[in-house]
């Protein structure tokens, strides 16, 4: 069956506690603002529509560096239970509030290296090819962000634990059109990661 996309939204993923980095990877300084501020500014300039951000961990802090975003924002309760529950929380949402959305962009807080370019490539993969997934590709991976047509919403909504948008793009791999992004391999856990993107980005 082919997948026909109408309206395509982003739900960012920015509700993990950071544990690996020792203090919120969201709050991080990153060109002009933050790496989450990044994800989202690249979110809107692509003129997507819902672009929806699900925080949880250190949600207030957060959100005081969001007020100038034009976004839509969700709180997820149960971030303690993993991504999964974020995907859940977030999609059930953007369901409920806007349904006309018949595709999904999940893209994560952490990836430095977004553009617009990878947000419309997805869109226009999944125009051509027709299949229910379009995912990024790097270093031998396929991952985020990555676009899901509305027949696998179901599937993304029964994902449980620390499990991403991943398990079901691989189970699927058939049903799967992706696009190159390289420095998608890049995202940032860790402090030492941090401070060689910041080192990279001076050269």
């Amino acid at each position: 069956m082919a997948c026909v996309i109408h309206q395509c939204g982003i739900l960012i993923l920015a509700a993990g506690s950071s544990s690996r980095m020792g203090r919120p990877k969201q709050l991080l300084e990153f060109e002009s603002g933050t790496l989450l501020t990044h994800v989202i500014k690249t979110a809107n300039n692509s003129k997507l529509y819902p672009v929806v951000v699900v925080l949880g961990a250190n949600e207030e802090l957060i959100k005081n560096s969001l007020q100038e975003q034009q976004l839509i924002i969700v709180t997820n309760e149960n971030w303690q239970e993993g991504m999964a529950s974020s995907i859940v929380k977030g999609i059930t949402f953007i369901k409920e509030k806007y349904p006309d959305t018949d595709g999904i962009i999940i893209a994560v807080g952490d990836q430095p290296h977004i553009n617009t370019t990878q947000l419309h490539q997805l869109v226009e993969a999944q125009n051509t090819s027709r299949l229910p997934i379009v995912a990024c590709s790097y270093a031998g991976i396929i991952g985020t962000p990555a676009l899901f047509h509305q027949s696998v919403f179901p599937e993304l909504m029964s994902l449980k634990g620390d499990i991403g948008a991943k398990k079901i793009i691989e189970k699927r791999i058939q049903d799967v059109v992706t696009i190159n992004f390289d420095k998608g391999i890049i995202d940032i856990d860790t402090e030492k990661e941090y401070q060689d993107l910041l080192r990279n980005q001076k050269k």
